[in-house]
């Protein structure tokens, strides 16, 4: 916030978004490279928390003051809305013919994948709330100085 006048900045709302930008990057990184890495159920699960997780940044990009538990319960609302519109078809037509579809919509419905949503929002919100508690801590430190 502005010092004196208690305005939010251009510069305040830009540091706001900076963070979820990296993560949500990170977390792309992360999804890409766990089925390379991983095999099998490991793979297919960790890209499920990752991609509630991903979620979960994005809602933070878009909205930065939303709160860490509405973040997390849009981010696995979300997930779980796309793993049900799986069970229309629609996304296995659209991931014939884009891989950019398939990797965002999918294309099977599983319904094991729904509590891996819940862990990845829930991922979201503990990282959120911790790096929260690092930034009161590091501001406490500088305001007592």
């Amino acid at each position: 916030m502005g010092e004196a006048t208690g305005e939010v900045t251009v510069r305040d709302r830009l540091r706001r978004r900076t963070v979820p930008v990296l993560a949500a990057a990170v977390t792309v990184a992360a999804g890409l490279s766990v089925r390379s890495v991983l095999g099998g159920d490991l793979a297919k699960y960790a890209g499920d928390a990752l991609y509630a997780l991903l979620i979960f940044w994005l809602v933070l990009v878009v909205a930065p003051r939303t709160r860490a538990s509405t973040a997390a319960a849009v981010a696995f609302g979300v997930s779980v809305a796309v793993e049900l519109f799986q069970l229309t078809g629609v996304p296995a037509e659209l991931g014939a013919h884009s891989t950019l579809a398939r990797m965002v919509l999918g294309t099977t419905f599983n319904a094991p994948d729904l509590p891996f949503y819940a862990v990845g929002a829930a991922l979201g919100w503990a990282l959120h709330r911790t790096a929260r508690g690092v930034r009161s801590t590091r501001r406490r430190a500088t305001d007592s100085r």
